[in-house]
């Protein structure tokens, strides 16, 4: 978890400013040295200091993002990863980085917020508005620990723990202490922001902060400490027995998820796909996102595309995900076969998040009149050679998080992408969730609501996107919204916490859907044959697909243990009170 490398970061945290690339509102320091000495003497260094926290510190997150949000949910299907068998372990590189990049946060965070604290010359406001996107940031980390590891120390001053030479005898904190401190915190951001990001370019209100606050009460609302037990060892984890889920919490979340939808001027995005290209980076529907910029700074950038695009997608070398691609199970969830020449189309969300047999898109390769899937993969673009062949076992390829060739860096973003580099931000939380959030949490334990909001918020999301769904419901149930959910937000590195959020009061179910999910593969030899005679027939011609097998062998070894990931062997190591059993932790010690 790297907890312990918390004094080198705070050291760095000043000098991170210095050094960020800086686009829109990212307006950079020209100082060749910062400390609190000679900054946060303005408006405009406070908004300074705090603009590294969108990016940098969560650059290493990117990779366990999607593996955890995406692989281990059965979205995605990633050949050989243990976040698809259920096998990681501690030692695990992505991991560790995932563990190590949000204990950044929150060190990063931190500080700045102290040191904001202290400053003197900025007028008040912006002051506040800065302090409170610090403690978004830190509750969005511990957001993400908890509902990842489970029990984790709750580490409120970094500094101080250095200082005080505890930092190798620090406890876990019970879970229900992390969901309450997570609550504090935003509670605290809340008071601190303004209503509105007074700049229009996508920085943290409140209003993004009490959005969080409302999908943190939806989670907390289904964990209970009654229901739950450590299990303490080698690997900590935890089990829970079936219960109903807290009322009042459902309560809180709805009326937070309301107060946004109503109060906040925020809008839908009218195109589904829009809400991923570079030109709507900062636009009404994304609430909260990782602001990524092309610069100097090599942790300031956008790396997905490298590991989700197939090999020759951009000009720069660095593209390594042609093996890979969205679950056959995600494609039955949209209706969608791999083996069927005939795409559905009925659901606009399916094509703006994966690409099969037959698909184009104009807001690829715009320099080369559009980007066809199928001619890509088979050598059609002189401008950008592939290795000539479907190599996905799913039939399937990314489409969210790609920003496409140079040409379209530039068109949507405005300036060139580089090597693993891009500008293209990373939306971790939606308007659209917010409606789902206010939905599930009217439902409740009841199965099913006719509340009219409820109603009304569903069909908003719905309609959007999907064809021929014109007309308000007159009721959803839990399963509809939990469907929607992952149509909505496939491939955003969400799906995964769903399932831990069910698995808090829905164990049994929890386990069941992922046993049955089909996590595997076709035979990826006979579907690019498929696939090439196809194409090379103008699209005329679908062969035979009965010598196409799915592998429907090694069903994923899902248990109660699997909704903990492991913690970083490394830190189990260097302080062994990580395995014991967590501490209740007194919230009454914090102080903002």
């Amino acid at each position: 978890m790297k907890i312990f490398n918390i004094k080198s970061i705070a050291c760095v945290a000043l000098m991170s400013m210095a050094f960020t690339s800086c686009d829109s509102y990212l307006d950079c320091p020209t100082e060749d040295a910062i400390n609190t000495s000679n900054f946060y003497k303005d408006d405009a260094q406070c908004r300074s200091g705090v603009n590294y926290l969108y990016n940098s510190p969560w650059y290493d997150f990117q990779r366990g993002f999607f593996k955890v949000g995406e692989v281990l949910s059965g979205n995605y299907y990633w050949g050989g990863s243990p976040y698809l068998t259920f096998t990681l372990t501690g030692a695990d590189e992505d991991l560790n980085n995932m563990s190590a990049s949000l204990w950044a946060v929150n060190t990063h965070a931190t500080t700045v917020y102290e040191n904001l604290k202290n400053s003197t010359g900025a007028s008040e406001a912006v002051k506040n508005a800065c302090m409170g996107e610090c403690l978004t940031w830190k509750a969005f980390a511990y957001f993400y620990m908890v509902r990842s590891f489970g029990s984790v120390p709750i580490i409120h001053n970094p500094i101080d723990v250095i200082n005080s030479q505890k930092a190798t005898s620090v406890h876990k904190a019970k879970i229900s202490n992390i969901y309450d401190y997570i609550i504090m915190t935003l509670e605290k951001a809340i008071e601190l922001l303004p209503e509105k990001d007074l700049t229009n370019t996508g920085r943290i209100d409140r209003y993004c902060a009490k959005a969080l606050l409302a999908k943190v009460y939806l989670t907390k609302a289904g964990f209970s400490e009654e229901n739950t037990t450590y299990h303490k060892g080698s690997y900590s984890y935890i089990t829970c027995t079936a219960h109903k889920r807290n009322t009042a919490d459902l309560e809180k979340a709805a009326e937070l998820a309301l107060d946004v939808i109503e109060n906040s001027g925020r809008q839908l995005e009218a195109k589904f796909s829009d809400i991923f290209r570079g030109d709507h980076n900062a636009c009404d529907e994304n609430l909260i996102s990782w602001a990524w910029t092309v610069g100097g700074t090599w942790t300031c950038q956008n790396t997905l595309q490298s590991d989700l695009a197939m090999n020759g997608f951009d000009e720069y070398g660095d593209n390594w995900g042609q093996w890979n691609g969205p679950s056959v199970d995600l494609q039955d969830a949209f209706g969608e076969n791999a083996l069927s020449q005939k795409r559905q189309d009925t659901d606009d969300r399916r094509k703006a998040t994966m690409m099969m047999a037959g698909d184009k898109y104009d807001y690829f390769y715009t320099d080369c009149g559009g980007f066809d899937y199928l001619k890509f993969c088979f050598g059609g673009y002189p401008e950008h050679v592939s290795d000539g062949a479907m190599e996905s076992p799913t039939g399937a390829a990314s489409v969210k998080h790609l920003y496409g060739d140079d040409a379209d860096h530039v068109k949507y973003l405005g300036s060139s992408a580089a090597r693993m580099a891009s500008k293209l931000w990373t939306h971790i939380l939606r308007l659209s969730d917010v409606y789902l959030i206010y939905c599930e949490a009217k439902i409740g334990d009841n199965g099913t609501t006719t509340d009219p909001k409820a109603l009304q918020y569903f069909y908003d999301v719905r309609h959007r996107s999907v064809k021929g769904y014109d007309k308000v419901p007159a009721s959803i149930s839990w399963e509809d919204v939990w469907k929607e959910r992952r149509l909505e937000l496939a491939c955003e590195g969400d799906r995964w916490y769903d399932f831990v959020r069910r698995y808090y009061y829905d164990p049994q179910g929890a386990i069941s859907e992922i046993k049955t999910q089909r996590r595997n593969g076709y035979d990826q030899s006979a579907l690019n044959k498929l696939y090439k005679a196809y194409y090379e027939s103008g699209y005329t011609q679908w062969g035979s697909t009965a010598d196409i097998t799915y592998d429907d062998k090694n069903a994923p070894n899902v248990t109660d243990q699997s909704f903990t990931l492991p913690l970083p062997s490394s830190d189990v190591i260097y302080n062994p009170l990580l395995l014991e059993d967590p501490e209740d932790f007194d919230l009454s010690t914090i102080s903002f």
